[in-house]
């Protein structure tokens, strides 16, 4: 199944199971990026938040005409900072953003429990390996990247440039099939291993 990616510069669709990575500035504009690819042909998404709580992620969504109804949100923030939180059919929770089991067993039971078109984003594994380390960022990454392929869902991972060294960067670059380079001016230059 081919997914359309509503990405200049970046191929027009890309296959189910296909994992892309959004290098991007500390202060670039990723809202734009992030709702652009989440509600072009989908039938529904889940949002891994890890800098933002549940609420700023609807808020976003809406802001952004991204049509709710399709949306899961995956809030890793609420719990450990002991915000009021509202469990519903489409909000879900952990404990605190180093729950990587926690993230990837939720992230398998959206798919599981969903069909059609689905998309998933996490934003971000910067903020993922601030909470527990680059290294089990990086096997958890693996392990999201294998829910993609086995179920053919597509999905972008958000990743700081000015956070990491290079040698993590390239470490995260080689596990992803398509990746968007943000600049500080809001261009995107598009690398995709199209063979």
């Amino acid at each position: 199944m081919d997914y359309t990616l509503a990405i200049d510069g970046a191929p027009e669709t890309i296959p189910g199971g296909t994992g892309v990575l959004l290098l991007h500035p500390s202060i670039g504009e990723t809202d734009r990026i992030d709702t652009d690819f989440l509600k072009t042909d989908t039938d529904n998404f889940l949002v891994i938040s890890t800098r933002t709580t549940a609420r700023e992620v609807e808020q976003k969504l809406e802001h952004y005409d991204v049509d709710e109804s399709r949306a899961d949100i995956l809030d890793t923030l609420s719990v450990e900072r002991g915000y009021s939180r509202r469990p519903s059919d489409r909000v879900h929770y952990v404990a605190s953003p180093d729950d990587l089991d926690g993230i990837v067993a939720k992230t398998e039971e959206f798919l599981d429990s969903h069909t059609g078109k689905r998309r998933v984003s996490v934003d971000s594994l910067t903020e993922m390996a601030y909470y527990a380390d680059d290294e089990r960022v990086y096997e958890a990454t693996e392990r999201l990247l294998d829910l993609l392929d086995e179920y053919d869902a597509v999905g972008l991972f958000h990743l700081s440039k000015e956070v990491h060294d290079e040698e993590t960067l390239d470490r995260f670059r080689d596990l992803f099939d398509g990746v968007l380079d943000l600049g500080v001016d809001g261009g995107v230059t598009a690398d995709f291993d199209t063979a």
